[in-house]
């Protein structure tokens, strides 16, 4: 068990700024602890189902999951049985090869086609049995052996993003109601 967060991350989650800054200063110090090439948080809404993506990474040849604003989510979790699991707000899944991962815990056609990634953490950032994010670091050149400290590190953000995670949410309110009733322009 990790007693304490690295300092970056600790500065990231308890500075007073508004939580969409705080969660991208989270990812970047999340993405330096982990020696990663890219982390980024799927935020949702849990009841409308929309979400927007915040993306911090290394180099500009990472790909960007980054949306431009909230989204309605789609039936991901037909295609990809890491989104079910985050739905179904079990253990965050640790994967060290894409390549080489159980096809009945990543379908890795979709992890190409969507992330480009080669060995992930799919965290899943849970409030009791309701999913308000994922967070995904990620690297791309080799496989991962993601060790016990980097999952310690993992266990111990979790708690601490999720009211960061469901403040951003709350101050969304009038952007996510325009997703959900567009005026049809």
């Amino acid at each position: 068990m990790i007693s304490a967060l690295p300092p970056a991350i600790e500065h990231a989650l308890d500075r007073p700024a508004d939580p969409k800054a705080m969660l991208l200063a989270t990812l970047q110090a999340v993405t330096e602890a982990l020696a990663a090439d890219r982390c980024f948080v799927h935020v949702r809404d849990p009841d409308e189902r929309v979400f927007e993506n915040l993306c911090w990474r290394r180099h500009r040849n990472v790909p960007d999951t980054s949306t431009f604003g909230w989204e309605r989510e789609q039936a991901w979790e037909h295609d990809d049985p890491m989104f079910k699991a985050a739905l179904a707000c079990a253990p965050s899944i640790f994967v060290e090869d894409v390549e080489r991962a159980d096809p009945a815990l990543l379908n890795a056609d979709f992890e190409r086609a969507h992330f480009g990634h080669r060995a992930l953490i799919h965290a899943h950032c849970c409030d009791g049995d309701v999913l308000w994010a994922i967070l995904q670091p990620a690297v791309f050149d080799a496989p991962r052996i993601w060790s016990a400290a980097y999952r310690a590190l993992i266990g111990a953000v979790l708690p601490r993003l999720l009211p960061v995670v469901q403040a951003r949410v709350k101050e969304s309110a009038d952007a996510i109601r325009k997703v959900l009733t567009p005026t049809g322009d």
